[in-house]
């Protein structure tokens, strides 16, 4: 078993990273790449570089210093976290594994924002969700649509497929995903609209005709810290995760870094972030050790 899992590869993650692995503790880092840094061009404004450094080549030195020091790095999709059947330890599902591990540390950086779909944000809570293993229950028997076209999507749907009594996904213009199970529709059309007064009544197509629905799920792109968080039941504010100093979300040992907490969206924020994370974490591990032991 691991001993802590990181979800996100940035500098919130990477400095977490650093201080559990030195701190002793068998640490994994999933990413699907490092984020908003790997697209900055330039940085000039970040301790001990004189000069302009490209947020690909902070984030290179970053994860070399870290994998120096013995901390893996996987390339992985994460779609779900969650508690094992003795609520024990943490399960971390990606696209092609499960993982056990005693903590975790969201780093996936700030919450993308919601599609600039009419009805979308107007409908939220009113037959629009983010969570299926959340919402999945308010829905059995009832038509729901999936708004989304890749790994985070197919697993969304496969949540809803038992429960349901039809599950769309709708890719909004993009071609069909592979790896469709069986029951589960496919448009492709653009969506218009989220239609509805009280309540998500049906999703309007660039055709103009509709797919009837009780519920609109919203897995577009793949899962933030603070999907994952709401997924294991962390509170939010708005779609920041909220944690106490030290870093600690309300559900114990699960933490977060950086963007995804709000505040100051600048690298020294994160690193800092993540350094406490990264503490915090170590030291609810060797607690957990000690008990267990």
């Amino acid at each position: 078993m691991t001993d802590v899992i990181i979800i996100g590869s940035g500098p919130a993650g990477v400095s977490a990273s650093l201080y559990a692995r030195r701190a002793g503790l068998s640490v994994e880092v999933l990413s699907k790449g490092t984020g908003a840094l790997e697209k900055a061009e330039l940085i000039e404004n970040y301790y001990g570089f004189p000069e302009p450094v490209s947020g690909a080549e902070l984030a290179s030195r970053g994860i070399a210093g870290a994998r120096r020091l013995g901390v893996l790095f996987k390339e992985a999709e994460v779609v779900w976290i969650g508690m094992d059947d003795t609520l024990t330890h943490f399960v971390v599902e990606t696209t092609t594994e499960k993982i056990e591990t005693r903590s975790i540390i969201l780093a996936t950086g700030a919450a993308r924002q919601s599609l600039p779909i009419p009805g979308l944000r107007e409908l939220e809570g009113k037959g629009v969700s983010y969570c299926a293993i959340c919402d999945a229950f308010f829905y059995r028997k009832k038509p729901v649509v999936v708004l989304g076209g890749g790994e985070y999507a197919l697993h969304e749907a496969q949540v809803l497929l038992p429960v349901a009594s039809s599950v769309t996904l709708c890719t909004n213009g993009s071609d069909a995903p592979a790896g469709v199970p069986e029951g589960l529709a496919v448009c492709t059309q653009p969506v218009e609209a989220v239609e509805g007064t009280d309540r998500v009544s049906a999703v309007r197509l660039a055709d103009g005709s509709q797919i009837e629905a009780a519920g609109v799920f919203v897995a577009s792109g793949v899962a933030g810290s603070a999907d994952l968080a709401r997924k294991i039941g962390a509170p939010l504010s708005g779609s920041h995760i909220l944690v106490d100093e030290h870093m600690a979300t309300a559900v114990p040992g699960l933490f977060a870094a950086g963007d995804a907490t709000g505040g100051l969206l600048q690298i020294a924020k994160a690193v800092y972030e993540g350094a406490q994370a990264g503490i915090s974490a170590a030291a609810y591990v060797r607690k957990q050790k000690g008990i267990s032991q």
